[in-house]
């Protein structure tokens, strides 16, 4: 169990945590999809394997969720009124995503990704005033099947992978539970913040976690998130920033993949 909290990086390693770290806080804060930066850190720099690094990953999404959700509820506690409904199917996808998180074909798993960011893309291009309205969010359809299900099976996604699960929530939010975009970076905080700390428990169970280069990554993330949630919440028009992000994200987000 020591080598789980062993810590080897040499001075530019460990500057690149720095960087790594809050940027993808800020990015995962602001849009989604950090995770695509941090898991080649921890497989490529860390020496840690793919289930390893995709179980230790969840350390810092825990960390940098639980200060934006927190900074987000003091500013914005409205927003996150009526948002069980979203929060219980999340959690039980979850722990199905979680349990079945099980070694497959990475070029597959890379390939599929690769191909919904891409269908992702086409719908942020394709409507974009959908996703830059300010109307407010009809509660009755968060308790829609289409919406129950709909962050079901986000939820299994993100308790099995992680990666990208952001983008895949607001587009469920937006398209879906039809929130404003800035309304939707708000619930989509609290969402991951409820699926990953059971997924993270489980993933600690088995032995998956390596509490060294996690804690350490998360530190930086939640300095990332901070500064995510102050951004969004003082700049003007954040709606049209948060889009340009999403698409700049999803963008590379894709080309990463399929690469």
């Amino acid at each position: 169990m020591e080598s789980l909290f062993d810590i080897d990086l040499t001075i530019w390693q460990f500057l690149l945590f720095v960087v790594v770290g809050i940027g993808t806080g800020i990015i995962n804060t602001v849009a989604g999809s950090g995770s695509l930066v941090t898991l080649p850190v921890f497989i490529f720099i860390c020496g840690l394997p793919p289930s390893v690094a995709n179980a230790t990953n969840r350390i810092g999404v825990f960390l940098q969720s639980l200060v934006a959700t927190t900074k987000y509820y003091k500013t914005e506690p409205e927003i996150f009124i009526h948002s069980t409904w979203l929060i219980i199917p999340s959690i039980v996808g979850a722990l199905v995503g979680s349990k079945i998180a099980v070694d497959i074909d990475e070029k597959t798993m890379n390939m599929s990704i690769g191909i919904l960011m891409c269908i992702m893309l086409v719908i942020l291009l394709f409507k974009p005033q959908r996703w830059l309205t300010e109307g407010q969010n009809d509660q009755s359809k968060n308790k829609s099947i289409l919406s129950i299900l709909t962050f079901f099976f986000i939820g299994v996604y993100g308790g099995f992978l992680q990666a990208g699960v952001g983008l895949f929530l607001l587009a469920g939010m937006v398209l879906v539970s039809k929130y404003s975009l800035k309304q939707s970076n708000g619930i989509k905080l609290l969402l991951v913040l409820a699926f990953t700390t059971p997924a993270l428990i489980l993933f600690i169970y088995y032995g998956k976690v390596h509490f060294g280069y996690g804690l350490l990554m998360g530190v930086f993330q939640a300095i990332g998130a901070w500064l995510g949630v102050k951004f969004i919440t003082r700049i003007p028009n954040a709606n049209v920033w948060i889009y340009r992000v999403l698409i700049f994200v999803v963008a590379v987000s894709a080309l990463k993949f399929f690469i």
